[in-house]
């Protein structure tokens, strides 16, 4: 592994640390790592060490790149600089990622506090916006933003472009009120946003990883709140997809529950809106026969079509299929004729 710091803006002492891990050789069918970008906490007051390398550490072991940002502080994170410190860098990152053997489109931010609020706006309004984000006791509210920053609300920045989000949190926190977390998380489930949720029953705030070389054994903390940094990293392979001999697999978790904001169709569009439309229900017409013949309605009232546009319209055409063991082996030959038609 090698280590390289790159100051970004002298002035306001800005800097990026790029932690980078070999390719090839021994690690076999590794030709580029997809990546962590840490943004520490510290109220933009300061950058906290202890939410910067023992948090890429795990990231690091699990077999991604890490980068540490440590943006524009005090008087110097006017907003939004803190942003454009954050865009900086990613542009960077980009400009090297062939040099550096970063996989761009596979880059996970982790915020912590004022750290997570940054992270958010990453999330939320930047010009790089992260394949995923992973916030913790984050200031996501307008009210607790404005104890600490004229920054924007997150929680109101939310929209469906936001990648999934994995959350954590203890209940007891006493700097950052739970409630960011509970907003935010609702927030993204209007949104129809893939997200994960850990609110602990106790613990303080900024607690980090939770080891016991950072908070100390004396500390009133839920021995699994430091969980965390394993089920986030479960979760990231779930949405950005995991290592194999030809380099990460597809991700078995969407960005959102269903595809019906996307551009094509798909089988994970809902039931509605494939059989909403005509040239679905066609390419589908063998599969359509089979579930007429194997489903049938909820009451003599009901029609087939009515309970698929109706009081099955929400579920995804997958899922149905799944639980009714229907043309499971086709899917991937459904999905492909679905992709070519337009989700109108």
């Amino acid at each position: 592994m090698r280590i390289e710091t790159i100051t970004l803006n002298k002035k306001r002492n800005v800097t990026l640390t790029a932690m980078l891990q070999d390719v090839g050789g021994e690690f076999r069918g590794v030709t580029k790592r997809p990546a962590v970008f840490v943004i520490p906490g510290g109220g933009y007051m300061f950058c906290s060490d202890r939410e910067a390398d023992p948090v890429a550490l795990p990231y690091l072991k699990a077999g991604y790149d890490a980068f540490i940002l440590r943006y524009s502080v005090k008087e110097d994170s006017v907003w939004p600089n803190p942003l454009n410190d954050y865009d900086q860098a990613m542009d960077y990152i980009k400009e090297r990622a062939d040099e550096w053997n970063v996989m761009t489109d596979k880059i996970a931010v982790i915020g912590f506090s004022a750290g997570g609020h940054l992270a958010g706006a990453a999330a939320t309004m930047s010009k790089n916006r992260p394949a995923a984000a992973i916030l913790g006791y984050a200031v996501l509210r307008e009210d607790t933003t404005h104890e600490i920053s004229d920054g924007p609300s997150i929680v109101d920045a939310v929209d469906e472009k936001t990648c999934p989000c994995f959350l954590f949190a203890t209940r007891t926190d006493n700097v950052v009120p739970i409630q960011n977390t509970l907003d935010m998380m609702s927030a993204l489930n209007r949104h129809n946003t893939s997200f994960e949720c850990h609110i602990y029953d106790f613990g303080p705030h900024g607690f980090s990883t939770g080891d016991t070389s950072i908070q100390a054994k004396s500390t009133l903390i839920s021995e699994r709140a430091k969980n965390w940094v394993e089920d986030s990293i479960g979760w990231l392979r779930d949405v950005m997809g995991d290592f194999d001999e030809n380099g990460l697999t597809k991700p078995v978790c969407k960005a959102h529950i269903t595809d019906d904001g996307e551009q094509w169709l798909s089988l994970d569009c809902t039931l509605r809106r494939i059989f909403g439309n005509p040239e679905a229900v066609k390419v589908l017409a063998d599969t359509i026969e089979r579930m007429r013949k194997e489903i049938k309605p909820f009451s003599p009232e009901m029609t087939f079509d009515d309970m698929m546009l109706g009081v099955l319209g929400k579920m995804k055409m997958r899922d149905l299929l799944a639980e009714r063991g229907i043309d499971i082996d086709k899917f991937d030959e459904m999905d492909e004729k679905l992709s070519k038609i337009p989700n109108i």
